[in-house]
């Protein structure tokens, strides 16, 4: 939603620049996945330094710059996958990295160096896909605890 409101002001054209929604879109971004790691993380130290990351994150974007952030979201992406990992060990979840991750990252790259706006089609779906994969693996996991109960 803040990367929508952010496109306001610059009529729906790719610009890379540091704003107030941009900056949001970046901070609950991390905060979300953050959470999804928190949720199923088990040790306090993961927990953490979970939270640590969210503040790095949030404060980084105005007090370094958004490849700080950018780097700091790489690191919680990484806890995400291997607690993630660690707790469900369903193949599925690779769906997240692949097209949360690489993909997303990929037509980021594509719409940043080209400045063609139709890179903006592939990024939001990448990134829901990405989301239904989490809904996937939790279902699946709730239908195994079902035949194993």
């Amino acid at each position: 939603m803040f990367e929508m409101f952010d496109h306001t002001t610059t009529d729906w054209i790719y610009v890379d620049h540091s704003s107030i929604y941009n900056w949001l879109f970046y901070s609950f971004l991390s905060i979300g996945l953050s959470f999804f790691t928190i949720s199923v993380a088990k040790n306090k130290s993961i927990i953490t330094s979970n939270i640590l990351l969210i503040i790095a994150a949030v404060f980084s974007y105005w007090l370094l710059d958004k490849s700080t952030t950018l780097l700091i979201q790489v690191l919680i992406s990484i806890l995400l996958i291997s607690q993630w990992w660690n707790r469900f060990k369903d193949w599925v979840f690779f769906i997240y990295p692949i097209t949360g991750v690489i993909f997303t990252t990929f037509f980021g790259i594509l719409l940043s160096s080209s400045g063609e706006q139709i890179w903006h089609v592939f990024i939001g779906p990448s990134g829901t896909i990405s989301v239904l994969a989490f809904y996937a693996v939790l279902k699946r996991s709730r239908k195994k605890e079902i035949i194993t109960a």
